[in-house]
């Protein structure tokens, strides 16, 4: 234990270093803030390499700032290899017994814990340090996979959480970053660079392809084929493939199925769905349902896809100019789930509305076009909208030079000032 405590005190704050924090994202630090100061577990979500672990790393700061001591904080990083020992929440308890003696601890401890879902158990000793009444802690854990808040996790820790979803950078924060000005030229540098952070410093095209091969690798091996004992691997690669080659696209289960079997891939439903189910699980995907807009239901066959990233398309696939449409429309999907907004694709019998975005009681209806300065993308874009009978307002997003304004009481937005006006309207 004295090997391991020595690895422990590399990586925590007890003396007087500074503390390596990033990018400032104040947009998951203030919302996090709010729930600090209680026993409730914050749970930080979301695929790898979004910076969770920075954004710890910013409530750590925030707290010593505040006053907090420094040796009350105690964080663990478990994909660092140097802690590989610490298996079980077993080894976890006995770590953070040691560190209370060895520091001479007193008051209330802070537990940062990331990527926590590698610790065998973890949800048992996250449980009892919450309910400690010897010693009080608030606990901090990050982890990359949506099932570690399963039914029956959630029905365990009894409600005695509340988790935040990271995603990558959005463009506000991409030119904040990079100080580059808001505009189209920006705006089309982002949808080909990205949001994760660690591209944004990479010079060649060449080690960004090689960083994001060998982050999908992580995510498939050690997400997906290390957590679920996926037996064909070119199989679930062959997946993940076709996901990526057709974002924003509309298909079933069984479509897929047939795609592959065109390509002489042998499978059934029942593998795809579960192989499916286990990307999403990881972040990489966000699975969009279809809403019947006149019927007021949610149809349960064909749905959308889309990437959490778009750099695992841009840099892994040579189609960025030709289908920079629907790069547009998952950077708008993307935007609106960061936001916190419930999003469908709307169904109005033979058309098709982009996104339905919902917050509470108020909705929008959004459609997004790589441009509508030609007359009949217009009036299909705007077309579609104006058929809807209800009176919840109604978007174009494109890529156009300027705004065309208002076209029937259906408002034209650039992408690129789109959280500018977001910012006026009331949800």
């Amino acid at each position: 234990m004295i090997e391991i405590f020595k690895k422990l005190k590399k990586y925590n704050y007890w003396n007087k270093e500074k503390i390596a924090v990033g990018f400032s994202r104040k947009t998951y630090t203030d919302k996090i803030a709010k729930f600090t100061g209680n026993n409730l577990i914050k749970v930080i979500l979301g695929q790898r390499r979004v910076g969770k672990s920075y954004i710890l790393r910013q409530i750590i700061q925030s707290l010593i700032e505040s006053g907090i001591n420094r040796k009350n904080i105690f964080y663990l990083n478990k994909e660092l290899v140097d802690f590989d020992d610490i298996g079980n929440y077993k080894d976890l308890h006995k770590l953070i017994e040691f560190y209370k003696k060895e520091l001479k601890v007193r008051g209330k401890i802070y537990i940062f814990l990331d990527e926590v879902q590698e610790i065998d158990g973890w949800e048992k000793i996250t449980n009892s340090l919450s309910q400690d009444h010897k010693q009080i802690y608030e606990l901090f854990i990050s982890g990359s996979n949506s099932k570690m808040l399963s039914s029956d996790l959630a029905t365990y820790l009894s409600g005695r959480y509340v988790e935040f979803l990271i995603f990558p950078f959005l463009y506000e924060e991409y030119i904040r970053f990079k100080k580059l000005p808001r505009g189209k030229e920006s705006y089309l540098e982002f949808l080909k660079t990205g949001g994760l952070p660690e591209l944004f410093n990479l010079p060649s095209l060449e080690m960004k392809e090689h960083y994001l091969s060998a982050l999908i690798n992580t995510v498939l091996l050690k997400d997906v084929i290390g957590r679920y004992k996926v037996k064909d691997v070119r199989l679930l690669e062959d997946l993940f493939k076709f996901l990526v080659d057709n974002i924003g696209n509309i298909f079933s289960v069984n479509a897929i199925v047939q795609f592959l079997d065109s390509k002489r891939i042998k499978t059934n439903n029942e593998t795809i769905g579960n192989y499916l189910s286990y990307i999403l699980e990881s972040y990489i995907f966000h699975e969009v349902e279809r809403f019947d807009i006149k019927g007021k239901n949610i149809l349960s066959n064909n749905k959308k896809y889309y990437l959490n990233d778009l750099s695992f398309r841009n840099y892994l696939s040579s189609s960025f100019d030709a289908g920079l449409g629907k790069h547009l429309e998952n950077a708008i999907y993307i935007y609106f789930r960061a936001k916190g907004y419930k999003i469908f694709v709307g169904n109005l019998g033979k058309k098709e509305v982009d996104f339905i975005i919902e917050k509470g009681q108020r909705k929008k209806y959004i459609q997004v076009a790589y441009s509508v300065s030609n007359k009949k993308v217009a009036n299909r874009e705007f077309g579609n909208l104006q058929e809807i009978g209800d009176s919840y307002t109604k978007m174009v997003i494109s890529l156009d030079d300027t705004s065309f304004g208002f076209q029937n009481g259906i408002e034209h937005i650039c992408a690129w000032d789109l959280n500018k006006k977001n910012k006026n309207i009331s949800f």
